[in-house]
Formats: C-alpha cells, structure tokens, sequence
C-alpha cells in the first residue's frame, strides 16, 4: 500500500534536483560559422545568451543555409521554422522595398559602424520600417554593416583612365551604374566564382568589401587593390519569430537584449579587424594602390547625382511613396552614430555594446521591440 506514495516521493525529489529543461530554439544563417556576421553575432552570441540565461535560452546555429537558403529566411522566421535569422533585404526586394532604398544608401557610407548602427536605430524607431518587418509577419531587432568595398583587380585601377573597358564584377545596382559611368563593363558573377575568374582573366577586377581578400582568398589571385572606398552594404543581424518573442519572460528579454547589443558590438569591430589583418597581409603580396585625384573626383561626383535621383528612381523602381524624409532621418542618425562613435574605444566591445544600450537598446519597449 505504501509503493505508490513512495514512488511519489521519489519523483517529485527528482522533478526538484534536477535543472530545468530549457527549449532549443533555431537560429538559421546562411554564411559559413567563420564568416565575420556568423562567428560573432550567432556562434559567440548563442554561447553568451545561453550563458546568461542559465540555459532557459538556447539556440541551434543552422549555417550555410542548412536550414533555409537566404532567399528563403523571412518565410523561414514568419512560419517558426526558425527563431532568429540575418536577412539582407537585397535578396527580398519586394517584401522589403523601404529597407532596399537604405541598402542603395549604403553605397555612401563612410564610416560602417556608424552606419549600422544608424540602421538599427531607424529600423527600431521610424514607423513605416516597423510595419514594413511586421507585414511580413517578423520583428527586426538589429543591424550590420560591411566594411568598405574596394577594387582588387588582376589589371590595376590607378586613375579613371585604368576604369575604361575593364570588366569588373559588381554586385549589381548602384555599383553596377557606377561602374558604369565610369567607363567599365560591369559583370554579374557569383561571388563564389569571382576567385576562378580572376585567376581565369574572365574578369579584370572585382568590387568586395576588404576582408575578402582573406575571407575568399582573392589575395591569391588578385595583383592589387586599389584603396577607393566606394560604400557599404548594410542588413539585418537580427530578425525574430514573434511568437518565440512573446513567449520569453521579461527578464529573458531584457537579457537577450543586452546580448544582442553586444553582438552588434562585436560583429562591428570584428569587421574593422579582419579589414586591417587584410590589409596587412596584402603588403609584399599585392600592390596596394591610393588613386589618382581623377577616380576620387569621379566617385565623388557620380555620389553627388547618385543621392539627388535617388527619391525619384526609388520612388519609380520600388513603387513607393517619395523617401527623402527616410533618406534624411538616416544621414542625421548616421552623422549622429559617427560622433558618438568618437567619443567612444572603437575597439572596446564592452564600451561600445554600453553606449548601444545607453542610446537605443535601453529605450526600446521590450514587448514591441519598438524604441521610445
């Protein structure tokens, strides 16, 4: 008569030693674990947040597009086959029309970790962003920037002359039209065949952003490169299934917050550092190129013409209503990421994941991801 009780007993004394058993959630990325926006803002981060929450939050990294292909990431978060993804609007340029005439501002940028701030901010303040992430049923809550792209050519560009009749791999848009206007043959090839075409010859040049030269190994290939800083490209580190959202306590909320600002943090200045590694490790390999006076003018006055049409060619190719209000909120909020960045060790994550949180994360509504 005393077994049942005791069995009991037993069992509740288990249910009360033993750890809670926390969900695994899944996190997908469709970049390779040791690229810069998967190693710090999802392999490292997922360690840290599931660290700070003693386990109640833990992700699966699904990288290389095991889980979804990028293209396939906001269906992916939307439907709950994952919990959080990095989604690059310019793959989805439909579904994310307001967001793309940010990524076209990219091509201006000067200081990328000022403007991936400056992104995270708009996205998590203006409104019509806002709706444009929750219409396709997700919830942004973080950006990135690329570092600077640059020419690495296997046929130098030392002035605007060297532009003419090259073929030069782009990845489309305002890169292809400035390549465009200043005499060369845009090419649309996959990144990943860049590396065969420049060894090939079937391309004389690629536009990429620096850490490339290490990442894709177009040091191997590539006779120089030539230090243009022709923009960035900007996108969302952190896109989230709100349902997964919702379901989190407050605490865990405020926590992954905290942990999100400081993968921001660490992706920004994990970025800087690979650019300059690359760099250095180009010296005696390449020749490292600063341009004639003529290609810095030629940038400089297609930004000029580029930056007044673009209202009117967003308004036209994306069917929207006029951006210059949105072009203007997020050069006043990148001048504004830029000073504060001044002030600020750059090469701190610690400083730098504070002030995020002191300027913007602190201020944001943690049910609505929404900032005050």
């Amino acid at each position: 008569m005393m077994k049942k009780p005791i069995l009991m007993l037993a069992m509740a004394g288990l249910a009360l030693s033993s750890p809670v058993l926390a969900d695994t959630y899944r996190a997908t990325n469709w970049l390779q674990p040791i690229h810069t926006l998967n190693s710090e803002p999802y392999q490292k981060f997922s360690k840290e947040l599931d660290k700070a929450t003693q386990g109640r939050i833990a992700f699966t990294v699904y990288s290389g597009g095991t889980l979804v292909p990028a293209k396939a990431t906001l269906q992916a978060l939307r439907d709950g086959t994952a919990q959080l993804g990095i989604v690059y609007p310019g793959y989805t340029p439909a579904e994310l029309p307001l967001n793309n005439v940010l990524v076209d501002l990219g091509f201006l940028v000067k200081d990328p970790m000022a403007a991936a701030f400056a992104y995270t901010e708009i996205n998590l303040r203006d409104k019509d962003l806002i709706q444009e992430w929750q219409k396709q049923g997700v919830l942004f809550a973080g950006g990135y920037s690329t570092p600077s792209y640059n020419f690495m050519c296997v046929k130098p560009i030392r002035n605007l002359a060297d532009m003419k009749g090259k073929k030069i791999r782009t990845a489309g848009g305002t890169q292809t039209d400035w390549v465009s206007s200043a005499g060369g043959v845009p090419v649309s090839v996959p990144i990943g065949d860049v590396y065969t075409g420049l060894a090939r010859g079937s391309i004389d040049c690629t536009m990429a952003e620096v850490p490339n030269l290490i990442n894709s190994k177009f040091i191997e290939v590539a006779k120089s490169i030539t230090r243009l800083d022709m923009g960035t490209v900007p996108g969302a580190t952190y896109v989230l299934n709100p349902a997964f959202w919702k379901d989190l306590s407050a605490g865990d909320k405020k926590l992954m917050v905290t942990q999100m600002a400081k993968g921001l943090a660490d992706q920004q200045i994990a970025y800087a550092a690979r650019a300059k590694q690359a760099l250095q490790e180009a010296e005696g390999k390449i020749e490292i190129i600063q341009p004639d006076q003529d290609l810095k003018d030629a940038l400089q006055k297609f930004r000029a013409s580029y930056i007044k049409a673009l209202p009117q060619d967003s308004m036209k190719e994306r069917r929207i209503k006029d951006p210059s209000s949105l072009i203007a909120r997020y050069s006043e909020l990148e001048a504004k990421w830029h000073d504060l960045l001044e002030k600020t060790d750059r090469n701190d994550a610690q400083a730098v994941a504070a002030l995020l949180e002191k300027e913007l994360y602190g201020k944001v509504d943690l049910n609505t991801l929404v900032a005050q």
